[in-house]
Protein backbone atom coordinates (compact mmCIF):
# COMPACT_ATOMS: atom_id res chain seq x y z
CA UNK A 1 0.00 0.00 0.00
CA UNK A 2 1.48 3.17 -1.09
CA UNK A 3 1.26 5.88 2.18
CA UNK A 4 3.20 8.57 0.46
CA UNK A 5 3.81 10.29 -3.08
CA UNK A 6 6.08 7.58 -4.72
CA UNK A 7 7.13 9.80 -7.30
CA UNK A 8 8.66 12.50 -5.18
CA UNK A 9 10.41 10.61 -2.49
CA UNK A 10 13.36 8.60 -2.54
CA UNK A 11 15.93 7.71 -5.06
CA UNK A 12 14.59 7.85 -8.78
CA UNK A 13 13.51 4.20 -10.12
CA UNK A 14 10.99 3.34 -13.10
CA UNK A 15 9.34 0.96 -10.43
CA UNK A 16 7.76 4.19 -8.89
CA UNK A 17 5.18 4.18 -11.85
CA UNK A 18 3.62 1.05 -11.18
CA UNK A 19 1.69 3.00 -8.48
CA UNK A 20 -0.29 4.26 -11.10
CA UNK A 21 -2.51 3.33 -13.96
CA UNK A 22 -0.53 5.09 -16.33
CA UNK A 23 0.72 1.47 -17.75
CA UNK A 24 -2.58 -0.03 -17.64
CA UNK A 25 -4.63 2.45 -20.00
CA UNK A 26 -2.07 3.42 -22.33
CA UNK A 27 -3.44 1.71 -24.94
CA UNK A 28 -6.97 3.25 -24.68
CA UNK A 29 -5.31 6.46 -24.71
CA UNK A 30 -3.36 6.35 -27.20
CA UNK A 31 -6.43 4.44 -29.79
CA UNK A 32 -8.48 7.74 -28.91
CA UNK A 33 -5.91 10.06 -29.48
CA UNK A 34 -4.84 8.29 -32.75
CA UNK A 35 -8.79 8.68 -33.83
CA UNK A 36 -8.74 12.47 -32.88
CA UNK A 37 -5.65 13.36 -34.92
CA UNK A 38 -7.36 11.06 -37.83
CA UNK A 39 -10.49 13.51 -37.33
CA UNK A 40 -8.40 16.92 -36.90
CA UNK A 41 -6.45 16.17 -39.54
CA UNK A 42 -9.07 15.06 -42.12
CA UNK A 43 -11.72 18.05 -41.09
CA UNK A 44 -9.01 21.15 -41.14
CA UNK A 45 -7.15 19.91 -44.48
CA UNK A 46 -11.01 20.42 -45.74
CA UNK A 47 -11.03 16.66 -46.89
CA UNK A 48 -13.83 16.13 -45.45
CA UNK A 49 -15.87 17.63 -42.78
CA UNK A 50 -16.51 15.35 -40.06
CA UNK A 51 -17.45 17.67 -37.29
CA UNK A 52 -21.43 16.50 -35.68
CA UNK A 53 -23.66 18.63 -33.39
CA UNK A 54 -22.20 19.03 -29.71
CA UNK A 55 -25.97 18.42 -27.89
CA UNK A 56 -25.61 15.37 -26.85
CA UNK A 57 -22.05 15.83 -25.44
CA UNK A 58 -23.28 17.39 -21.91
CA UNK A 59 -26.06 15.26 -21.27
CA UNK A 60 -24.07 11.79 -21.74
CA UNK A 61 -20.63 13.13 -20.26
CA UNK A 62 -22.91 14.28 -17.00
CA UNK A 63 -24.53 10.58 -17.17
CA UNK A 64 -21.66 8.82 -17.62
CA UNK A 65 -19.45 10.50 -15.38
CA UNK A 66 -22.13 9.94 -12.48
CA UNK A 67 -21.80 6.28 -13.62
CA UNK A 68 -18.03 6.12 -13.08
CA UNK A 69 -18.00 8.08 -10.05
CA UNK A 70 -20.30 5.55 -8.47
CA UNK A 71 -18.27 2.72 -9.74
CA UNK A 72 -14.72 4.53 -7.97
CA UNK A 73 -16.82 5.17 -4.79
CA UNK A 74 -18.28 1.38 -5.11
CA UNK A 75 -14.33 0.28 -5.48
CA UNK A 76 -12.95 2.16 -2.78
CA UNK A 77 -15.97 1.03 -0.17
CA UNK A 78 -14.59 -2.23 -0.66
CA UNK A 79 -11.38 -1.17 -0.11
CA UNK A 80 -11.86 0.38 3.08
CA UNK A 81 -14.48 -2.45 4.10
CA UNK A 82 -11.06 -4.61 3.39
CA UNK A 83 -8.69 -2.13 6.23
CA UNK A 84 -11.33 -2.84 8.66
CA UNK A 85 -11.73 -5.94 8.72
CA UNK A 86 -8.05 -6.56 9.10
CA UNK A 87 -8.45 -4.01 11.91
CA UNK A 88 -11.17 -6.88 13.08
CA UNK A 89 -8.74 -9.26 12.74
CA UNK A 90 -5.83 -7.71 14.72
CA UNK A 91 -8.43 -6.65 17.75
CA UNK A 92 -9.24 -10.50 17.97
CA UNK A 93 -5.92 -12.00 17.83
CA UNK A 94 -4.88 -9.44 20.31
CA UNK A 95 -7.71 -10.02 23.01
CA UNK A 96 -7.60 -14.04 22.21
CA UNK A 97 -3.77 -13.68 23.17
CA UNK A 98 -4.51 -12.08 26.47
CA UNK A 99 -6.92 -14.17 27.63
CA UNK A 100 -4.93 -17.13 26.92
CA UNK A 101 -1.74 -15.49 28.10
CA UNK A 102 -2.83 -13.70 31.27
CA UNK A 103 -6.25 -16.10 32.52
CA UNK A 104 -5.43 -19.21 31.80
CA UNK A 105 -3.00 -20.47 35.07
CA UNK A 106 0.34 -21.73 35.18
CA UNK A 107 -0.18 -24.32 38.02
CA UNK A 108 -3.14 -26.70 36.31
CA UNK A 109 -4.25 -30.00 37.22
CA UNK A 110 -6.10 -32.09 35.34
CA UNK A 111 -9.28 -33.81 35.98
CA UNK A 112 -7.61 -37.29 35.43
CA UNK A 113 -4.62 -35.76 38.75
CA UNK A 114 -2.04 -35.00 36.45
CA UNK A 115 -0.05 -31.96 37.32
CA UNK A 116 1.21 -29.60 34.47
CA UNK A 117 4.52 -27.89 35.46
CA UNK A 118 4.69 -24.29 34.84
CA UNK A 119 7.12 -24.90 32.20
CA UNK A 120 5.09 -27.03 30.23
CA UNK A 121 1.80 -24.29 30.58
CA UNK A 122 4.09 -21.34 29.06
CA UNK A 123 4.87 -23.91 26.02
CA UNK A 124 1.24 -24.91 25.59
CA UNK A 125 -0.13 -21.07 25.85
CA UNK A 126 3.10 -19.94 23.47
CA UNK A 127 2.05 -22.59 20.66
CA UNK A 128 -1.48 -21.58 20.82
CA UNK A 129 -0.77 -18.03 20.29
CA UNK A 130 1.17 -18.75 17.90
CA UNK A 131 -1.56 -20.60 16.03
CA UNK A 132 -3.17 -17.32 16.38
CA UNK A 133 -0.71 -15.50 14.91
CA UNK A 134 -0.97 -18.47 12.55
CA UNK A 135 -4.25 -17.50 11.17
CA UNK A 136 -3.82 -13.67 9.96
CA UNK A 137 -0.81 -15.47 7.98
CA UNK A 138 -3.03 -18.15 6.44
CA UNK A 139 -5.60 -15.29 5.83
CA UNK A 140 -3.08 -13.24 3.91
CA UNK A 141 -1.79 -16.28 1.36
CA UNK A 142 -5.57 -17.54 1.14
CA UNK A 143 -6.82 -13.43 -0.26
CA UNK A 144 -3.62 -13.75 -2.25
CA UNK A 145 -4.85 -17.25 -4.26
CA UNK A 146 -2.00 -19.04 -2.70
CA UNK A 147 -3.38 -22.27 -1.09
CA UNK A 148 -1.80 -24.84 1.32
CA UNK A 149 0.44 -24.25 4.34
CA UNK A 150 4.34 -24.89 3.01
CA UNK A 151 4.95 -21.06 3.13
CA UNK A 152 8.03 -19.86 4.50
CA UNK A 153 6.52 -17.78 7.25
CA UNK A 154 3.20 -20.03 7.75
CA UNK A 155 4.55 -23.81 7.91
CA UNK A 156 7.19 -22.75 11.07
CA UNK A 157 3.46 -21.64 12.90
CA UNK A 158 1.38 -24.89 12.28
CA UNK A 159 3.90 -27.86 11.62
CA UNK A 160 3.29 -28.55 15.25
CA UNK A 161 -0.60 -29.44 14.33
CA UNK A 162 -1.64 -33.34 14.08
CA UNK A 163 -1.14 -34.92 10.37
CA UNK A 164 -2.64 -38.49 10.88
CA UNK A 165 -6.00 -39.30 12.20
CA UNK A 166 -4.19 -41.88 13.75
CA UNK A 167 -1.90 -41.42 16.07
CA UNK A 168 -0.97 -45.38 16.40
CA UNK A 169 -0.30 -47.87 13.94
CA UNK A 170 0.32 -47.37 10.20
CA UNK A 171 -0.50 -44.12 8.96
CA UNK A 172 -1.23 -43.90 5.43
CA UNK A 173 -3.07 -41.21 2.95
CA UNK A 174 -6.44 -42.14 3.86
CA UNK A 175 -6.06 -41.00 7.32
CA UNK A 176 -4.69 -37.95 6.48
CA UNK A 177 -6.26 -34.72 7.62
CA UNK A 178 -7.95 -31.91 5.66
CA UNK A 179 -5.39 -29.70 6.43
CA UNK A 180 -2.41 -31.32 5.30
CA UNK A 181 -4.44 -33.10 2.42
CA UNK A 182 -5.18 -30.37 0.95
CA UNK A 183 -2.25 -29.32 0.45
CA UNK A 184 -0.29 -32.33 -0.66
CA UNK A 185 0.95 -32.68 -4.43
CA UNK A 186 2.46 -35.80 -5.72
CA UNK A 187 6.17 -34.11 -6.34
CA UNK A 188 6.66 -34.06 -2.48
CA UNK A 189 4.42 -36.65 -0.95
CA UNK A 190 3.90 -36.55 3.02
CA UNK A 191 6.06 -39.68 4.69
CA UNK A 192 3.24 -42.48 5.94
CA UNK A 193 5.85 -43.08 8.86
CA UNK A 194 6.19 -40.49 10.90
CA UNK A 195 9.52 -38.58 10.32
CA UNK A 196 11.77 -38.27 13.74
CA UNK A 197 12.04 -34.74 14.73
CA UNK A 198 14.55 -32.62 13.64
CA UNK A 199 17.65 -31.70 15.08
CA UNK A 200 18.48 -28.09 14.76
CA UNK A 201 21.69 -29.44 12.14
CA UNK A 202 19.22 -31.32 10.12
CA UNK A 203 17.23 -28.14 9.97
CA UNK A 204 19.95 -25.63 9.22
CA UNK A 205 21.38 -28.86 6.09
CA UNK A 206 17.65 -28.76 4.81
CA UNK A 207 17.20 -25.45 4.81
CA UNK A 208 20.55 -24.91 2.49
CA UNK A 209 19.64 -27.65 0.48
CA UNK A 210 16.09 -26.28 -0.19
CA UNK A 211 17.54 -22.32 -0.75
CA UNK A 212 20.62 -24.00 -3.51
CA UNK A 213 17.74 -25.38 -5.44
CA UNK A 214 16.26 -22.18 -5.62
CA UNK A 215 17.48 -19.64 -8.84
CA UNK A 216 19.50 -16.56 -8.00
CA UNK A 217 16.52 -14.19 -9.32
CA UNK A 218 13.81 -16.20 -7.17
CA UNK A 219 16.50 -16.32 -4.12
CA UNK A 220 16.23 -12.55 -3.69
CA UNK A 221 12.50 -12.95 -3.41
CA UNK A 222 12.76 -15.06 -0.16
CA UNK A 223 13.73 -12.09 1.92
CA UNK A 224 10.89 -10.60 1.11
CA UNK A 225 10.82 -7.52 3.60
CA UNK A 226 14.00 -6.56 1.97
CA UNK A 227 12.20 -4.89 -1.16
CA UNK A 228 10.23 -2.45 1.10
CA UNK A 229 13.58 -0.66 2.46
CA UNK A 230 13.90 2.77 3.25
CA UNK A 231 16.68 5.76 3.03
CA UNK A 232 17.71 6.55 6.35
CA UNK A 233 21.22 7.68 8.26
CA UNK A 234 23.21 9.57 5.92
CA UNK A 235 21.44 7.30 2.68
CA UNK A 236 21.80 3.90 4.75
CA UNK A 237 19.06 1.69 3.17
CA UNK A 238 17.64 0.12 6.45
CA UNK A 239 16.18 -3.59 5.83
CA UNK A 240 14.82 -6.57 7.85
CA UNK A 241 14.26 -9.99 6.91
CA UNK A 242 11.23 -10.91 9.22
CA UNK A 243 11.87 -14.75 8.17
CA UNK A 244 14.57 -15.01 11.14
CA UNK A 245 12.14 -14.31 13.66
CA UNK A 246 10.36 -17.67 12.75
CA UNK A 247 10.93 -21.26 13.64
CA UNK A 248 13.88 -23.40 12.31
CA UNK A 249 11.36 -26.09 11.20
CA UNK A 250 12.54 -28.98 8.16
CA UNK A 251 9.81 -29.39 5.93
CA UNK A 252 9.64 -32.68 3.77
CA UNK A 253 9.59 -30.45 0.77
CA UNK A 254 10.55 -27.00 -0.40
CA UNK A 255 8.69 -24.26 1.10
CA UNK A 256 7.33 -21.40 -0.97
CA UNK A 257 8.39 -17.77 -0.55
CA UNK A 258 6.79 -15.98 2.42
CA UNK A 259 6.02 -13.09 -0.70
CA UNK A 260 6.00 -14.26 -3.96
CA UNK A 261 4.60 -11.03 -6.77
CA UNK A 262 4.62 -10.99 -10.30
CA UNK A 263 8.10 -10.33 -11.72
CA UNK A 264 8.08 -7.06 -13.24
CA UNK A 265 9.24 -7.04 -16.54
CA UNK A 266 10.46 -4.59 -19.26
CA UNK A 267 7.07 -3.99 -20.42
CA UNK A 268 5.58 -2.64 -17.17
CA UNK A 269 8.12 -0.13 -17.59
CA UNK A 270 8.07 0.68 -21.18
CA UNK A 271 4.39 -0.44 -21.48
CA UNK A 272 4.93 0.54 -25.44
CA UNK A 273 7.48 -2.75 -25.88
CA UNK A 274 4.34 -4.49 -25.43
CA UNK A 275 3.48 -4.61 -28.74
CA UNK A 276 6.90 -6.51 -29.35
CA UNK A 277 5.71 -9.21 -26.75
CA UNK A 278 4.47 -11.39 -29.44
CA UNK A 279 8.22 -12.23 -31.01
CA UNK A 280 9.93 -12.28 -27.59
CA UNK A 281 7.55 -14.95 -26.17
CA UNK A 282 9.67 -17.85 -27.19
CA UNK A 283 12.44 -16.90 -25.39
CA UNK A 284 10.84 -16.40 -21.79
CA UNK A 285 11.70 -18.24 -18.74
CA UNK A 286 8.97 -20.97 -18.10
CA UNK A 287 9.81 -20.46 -14.31
CA UNK A 288 9.25 -16.91 -14.06
CA UNK A 289 5.90 -15.71 -12.20
CA UNK A 290 4.79 -12.62 -14.36
CA UNK A 291 1.36 -10.44 -13.95
CA UNK A 292 -1.26 -11.71 -16.10
CA UNK A 293 -2.65 -8.91 -18.73
CA UNK A 294 -5.25 -8.77 -21.20
CA UNK A 295 -5.34 -7.70 -24.99
CA UNK A 296 -5.42 -4.42 -23.78
CA UNK A 297 -2.60 -4.73 -21.29
CA UNK A 298 -4.71 -4.37 -18.03
CA UNK A 299 -3.07 -6.66 -15.33
CA UNK A 300 -5.63 -9.61 -14.84
CA UNK A 301 -6.45 -10.17 -10.77
CA UNK A 302 -5.81 -13.65 -9.61
CA UNK A 303 -9.05 -15.43 -9.10
CA UNK A 304 -9.42 -17.04 -5.52
CA UNK A 305 -9.59 -20.76 -4.87
CA UNK A 306 -11.07 -22.56 -1.89
CA UNK A 307 -8.98 -23.11 1.09
CA UNK A 308 -9.20 -24.59 4.75
CA UNK A 309 -6.39 -23.62 6.35
CA UNK A 310 -7.69 -20.48 8.46
CA UNK A 311 -10.70 -22.65 9.34
CA UNK A 312 -8.97 -25.26 10.51
CA UNK A 313 -6.30 -23.35 12.55
CA UNK A 314 -10.21 -22.02 14.39
CA UNK A 315 -11.06 -25.30 15.09
CA UNK A 316 -7.77 -25.97 16.73
CA UNK A 317 -8.36 -22.79 18.75
CA UNK A 318 -12.01 -23.50 19.41
CA UNK A 319 -10.35 -26.97 20.65
CA UNK A 320 -8.63 -25.51 22.97
CA UNK A 321 -11.13 -23.55 24.78
CA UNK A 322 -12.89 -26.86 25.09
CA UNK A 323 -9.97 -28.41 26.62
CA UNK A 324 -9.55 -25.64 29.53
CA UNK A 325 -13.32 -25.93 29.78
CA UNK A 326 -13.41 -29.90 30.75
CA UNK A 327 -10.53 -29.14 33.08
CA UNK A 328 -12.12 -26.02 34.73
CA UNK A 329 -9.01 -24.26 34.04
CA UNK A 330 -11.19 -20.99 32.76
CA UNK A 331 -13.95 -19.01 34.23
CA UNK A 332 -17.08 -18.71 31.82
CA UNK A 333 -16.74 -15.40 31.19
CA UNK A 334 -13.33 -15.40 30.09
CA UNK A 335 -14.88 -18.91 28.25
CA UNK A 336 -17.37 -16.70 26.48
CA UNK A 337 -14.87 -13.71 25.62
CA UNK A 338 -12.58 -16.33 23.85
CA UNK A 339 -15.14 -18.12 22.18
CA UNK A 340 -16.72 -15.20 20.81
CA UNK A 341 -13.06 -13.31 19.69
CA UNK A 342 -12.72 -16.99 18.01
CA UNK A 343 -15.88 -16.36 15.96
CA UNK A 344 -15.10 -12.75 15.03
CA UNK A 345 -11.79 -14.42 13.24
CA UNK A 346 -13.92 -16.71 11.15
CA UNK A 347 -16.51 -13.93 10.62
CA UNK A 348 -13.67 -11.79 9.43
CA UNK A 349 -12.86 -14.66 7.11
CA UNK A 350 -16.30 -14.71 5.90
CA UNK A 351 -16.34 -11.35 4.69
CA UNK A 352 -12.97 -10.91 3.12
CA UNK A 353 -13.34 -13.65 1.24
CA UNK A 354 -17.35 -11.85 0.32
CA UNK A 355 -15.26 -9.06 -0.58
CA UNK A 356 -12.42 -11.08 -2.78
CA UNK A 357 -14.85 -13.23 -4.56
CA UNK A 358 -17.74 -10.77 -5.05
CA UNK A 359 -16.79 -8.26 -7.87
CA UNK A 360 -19.44 -6.12 -9.70
CA UNK A 361 -21.29 -7.75 -12.17
CA UNK A 362 -19.69 -8.54 -15.89
CA UNK A 363 -22.88 -6.86 -17.54
CA UNK A 364 -22.22 -3.57 -15.40
CA UNK A 365 -18.88 -3.64 -16.34
CA UNK A 366 -18.68 -3.94 -19.54
CA UNK A 367 -21.65 -1.70 -20.36
CA UNK A 368 -20.26 0.82 -18.52
CA UNK A 369 -16.51 0.45 -20.58
CA UNK A 370 -18.55 0.51 -24.00
CA UNK A 371 -20.46 3.13 -22.89
CA UNK A 372 -17.04 5.10 -22.09
CA UNK A 373 -15.49 4.36 -25.54
CA UNK A 374 -18.61 5.60 -27.48
CA UNK A 375 -18.30 8.48 -25.49
CA UNK A 376 -14.47 8.67 -26.47
CA UNK A 377 -14.44 7.82 -29.75
CA UNK A 378 -17.52 10.67 -30.69
CA UNK A 379 -15.79 13.25 -28.70
CA UNK A 380 -13.81 14.28 -31.37
CA UNK A 381 -16.20 14.74 -34.19
CA UNK A 382 -18.03 17.15 -31.99
CA UNK A 383 -15.24 19.61 -30.63
CA UNK A 384 -13.48 19.36 -33.41
CA UNK A 385 -15.25 22.57 -35.12
CA UNK A 386 -14.24 24.47 -31.61
CA UNK A 387 -10.96 22.78 -30.99
CA UNK A 388 -9.58 22.53 -34.16
CA UNK A 389 -6.09 20.74 -33.54
CA UNK A 390 -6.56 21.31 -30.14
CA UNK A 391 -9.06 18.56 -29.83
CA UNK A 392 -5.71 15.98 -30.03
CA UNK A 393 -4.45 16.94 -26.53
CA UNK A 394 -7.84 17.37 -25.40
CA UNK A 395 -9.03 13.96 -26.52
CA UNK A 396 -5.20 12.05 -25.13
CA UNK A 397 -6.40 14.18 -21.51
CA UNK A 398 -10.17 13.35 -21.84
CA UNK A 399 -9.55 9.50 -22.30
CA UNK A 400 -7.30 9.67 -19.85
CA UNK A 401 -8.91 11.26 -17.08
CA UNK A 402 -12.10 9.41 -17.48
CA UNK A 403 -10.01 5.66 -18.04
CA UNK A 404 -8.06 6.54 -15.30
CA UNK A 405 -10.91 6.72 -12.62
CA UNK A 406 -12.48 3.63 -14.11
CA UNK A 407 -9.38 1.31 -14.17
CA UNK A 408 -8.54 2.94 -10.39
CA UNK A 409 -12.12 1.17 -9.51
CA UNK A 410 -10.94 -1.97 -11.16
CA UNK A 411 -8.10 -1.79 -9.61
CA UNK A 412 -8.80 -1.23 -5.55
CA UNK A 413 -12.30 -3.54 -6.20
CA UNK A 414 -9.53 -6.64 -4.89
CA UNK A 415 -7.03 -4.73 -2.52
CA UNK A 416 -5.35 -8.10 -1.55
CA UNK A 417 -2.82 -8.60 -3.99
CA UNK A 418 0.78 -7.44 -4.45
CA UNK A 419 -0.14 -3.97 -6.92
CA UNK A 420 1.46 -1.16 -4.99
CA UNK A 421 -2.19 0.51 -4.29
CA UNK A 422 -3.21 -2.63 -2.37
CA UNK A 423 -3.28 -3.31 1.08
CA UNK A 424 -0.22 -4.07 2.71
CA UNK A 425 -1.28 -7.32 4.16
CA UNK A 426 2.26 -8.14 5.15
CA UNK A 427 2.19 -5.35 7.24
CA UNK A 428 -0.64 -6.36 8.51
CA UNK A 429 0.52 -9.20 9.59
CA UNK A 430 4.32 -8.13 10.78
CA UNK A 431 2.11 -6.12 13.29
CA UNK A 432 0.02 -9.04 14.73
CA UNK A 433 3.20 -11.04 15.10
CA UNK A 434 4.78 -8.03 17.16
CA UNK A 435 1.78 -7.12 19.15
CA UNK A 436 1.33 -10.88 19.91
CA UNK A 437 5.01 -11.37 21.30
CA UNK A 438 4.26 -8.38 23.46
CA UNK A 439 2.09 -10.00 24.78
CA UNK A 440 3.99 -13.01 25.64
CA UNK A 441 6.92 -10.96 27.08
CA UNK A 442 4.94 -9.68 30.05
CA UNK A 443 5.89 -12.20 32.80
CA UNK A 444 2.65 -11.65 34.60
CA UNK A 445 3.71 -10.50 38.43
CA UNK A 446 1.75 -10.06 40.74
CA UNK A 447 0.75 -6.22 41.70
CA UNK A 448 2.18 -5.97 44.80
CA UNK A 449 5.29 -6.29 43.48
CA UNK A 450 5.42 -3.04 41.84
CA UNK A 451 2.48 -1.07 43.03
CA UNK A 452 3.93 -0.11 46.68
CA UNK A 453 7.12 1.16 44.98
CA UNK A 454 9.15 4.39 44.99
CA UNK A 455 8.29 4.43 41.56
CA UNK A 456 4.77 4.90 42.14
CA UNK A 457 3.48 8.48 43.20
CA UNK A 458 -0.47 7.34 42.76
CA UNK A 459 -2.31 10.51 44.14
CA UNK A 460 -0.23 13.01 41.78
CA UNK A 461 -0.80 16.34 41.80
CA UNK A 462 -2.60 16.53 45.01
CA UNK A 463 -0.16 14.15 47.07
CA UNK A 464 3.16 13.62 45.10
CA UNK A 465 4.76 11.17 47.67
CA UNK A 466 5.57 7.70 46.44
CA UNK A 467 3.55 4.54 47.77
CA UNK A 468 6.61 3.47 49.44
CA UNK A 469 6.50 6.53 51.66
CA UNK A 470 3.03 6.89 51.77
CA UNK A 471 2.62 3.17 53.45
CA UNK A 472 5.53 3.44 55.80
CA UNK A 473 4.09 7.12 56.71
CA UNK A 474 0.21 5.67 57.33
CA UNK A 475 -0.30 7.54 60.83
CA UNK A 476 0.96 10.67 59.94
CA UNK A 477 -2.18 11.97 57.41
CA UNK A 478 -4.22 9.23 56.45
CA UNK A 479 -4.80 7.71 59.59
CA UNK A 480 -6.71 10.25 61.14
CA UNK A 481 -9.75 8.46 62.79
CA UNK A 482 -12.46 8.16 60.86
CA UNK A 483 -15.28 5.59 63.12
CA UNK A 484 -17.69 5.81 60.08
CA UNK A 485 -15.46 4.17 57.40
CA UNK A 486 -14.16 0.24 58.11
CA UNK A 487 -10.75 1.98 57.68
CA UNK A 488 -8.82 4.99 59.30
CA UNK A 489 -7.63 7.44 57.04
CA UNK A 490 -10.20 6.59 53.70
CA UNK A 491 -12.01 9.95 54.65
CA UNK A 492 -8.86 11.98 54.06
CA UNK A 493 -8.00 9.58 51.08
CA UNK A 494 -11.61 10.78 49.18
CA UNK A 495 -10.67 14.26 50.26
CA UNK A 496 -7.14 13.74 48.35
CA UNK A 497 -8.81 12.12 45.46
CA UNK A 498 -11.33 14.56 45.19
CA UNK A 499 -8.44 17.49 45.18
CA UNK A 500 -6.27 15.57 42.67
CA UNK A 501 -9.55 15.80 40.20
CA UNK A 502 -9.37 19.79 40.71
CA UNK A 503 -6.34 19.98 40.30
CA UNK A 504 -6.17 17.85 36.90
CA UNK A 505 -9.18 19.82 35.83
CA UNK A 506 -7.23 23.16 36.37
CA UNK A 507 -4.02 22.14 34.86
CA UNK A 508 -6.05 20.30 31.37
CA UNK A 509 -7.79 23.46 30.74
CA UNK A 510 -5.38 26.11 31.16
CA UNK A 511 -4.91 28.15 27.72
Amino acid sequence: MVATNPLFSGGWSMRKFNATVVNDIWPEVAFFTLIATMVATITEMKIHNLAVNSSLLTVLGTVLGLVISFRTSSAYERYQEGRKMWTNISIASRNIAQIIWIHVPLDRTDKDNKKMTTVESIIEKKSMINLVQGFSVAVKHFLRGENGIYFQDLYPLICLLPRYANTVGPMTSADMLPLWAASEDEEHPLHTARPPPPSRSATVDARTAVNSVIDDDHKSEQSWFRSMTSRRNNGRAASVDPEKALADIQSHRPLKPARDPPEPSVYDYFPFLRIFSIFTRCCRRKNKKRAPRDALGRKIKPSFTESNVPFEICIYLNGYLAYLLRNGWLQPALATGLMNNIAALQDTMSNLDRIGNTPLPFAYQAHLRMSLWLYLLLLPFQVVSVLHYLVIPGTAFASFLLLGFLEIGQEIENPFNYDLNDLDLDGFCLAIQRELHEVTAHTLRDPSHYVFSAWNQPFAPADRRNAHELTDNVGEEYQHADHTDSEPGLASLRRTLLKNWRDVDRITRQG
